[in-house]
């Protein structure tokens, strides 16, 4: 893990020890690098409780709930998908707080209109209707699973003030 993301990590961790917030991830592109990079935190486990890594669109359906209709009608890479996969998580999960990401790292995988480092996210909160968030991110895959693993951490963090 980068400084930075471990600086981010730390971040989202103490904003939701102060709170009483717990944490669970759901995960398409970043394969577990988001729960990876919370729980390298020694003590993290005061917050996060669990993490889904629902690489295909089955383990979506099945473990997060995801409507497989939904995947068929947006597509996994859809902020459709990305809002279902973080309320899901928040449903399956005794948290307050869910993100989710999905999404192409490449280099293979595109489509002219979902290109190569197209990222959406999702964040769920108790009580609060679920949001998206679209970015196309550059570099090679590393980078792109890096930089949606960045966002999500500071989504979580944002979200731990409100």
């Amino acid at each position: 893990m980068t400084e930075e993301l471990n600086d981010l990590a730390r971040l989202v961790l103490e904003r939701c020890r102060a709170r009483g917030l717990t944490i669970a991830t759901a995960e398409s592109c970043t394969g577990g690098l988001i729960a990876a990079t919370l729980t390298e935190i020694a003590g993290s486990s005061d917050v996060v409780d669990r993490g889904f890594v629902t690489y295909s669109n089955e383990a979506k359906s099945e473990l997060l709930g995801v409507p497989a209709p939904l995947v068929a009608a947006h597509g996994a890479v859809s902020g459709e998908v990305a809002k279902a996969m973080a309320e899901g998580a928040l449903a399956h999960a005794p948290v307050d707080l869910a993100v989710s990401v999905t999404g192409i790292a490449g280099p293979g995988g595109a489509t002219p209109d979902k290109p190569v480092g197209l990222v959406w996210l999702g964040l769920a909160r108790t009580g609060a209707s679920a949001t998206t968030e679209r970015h196309v991110f550059g570099g090679d895959r590393a980078s792109v699973r890096r930089a949606a693993v960045a966002r999500a951490l500071a989504l979580l963090a944002d979200a731990a003030l409100s």
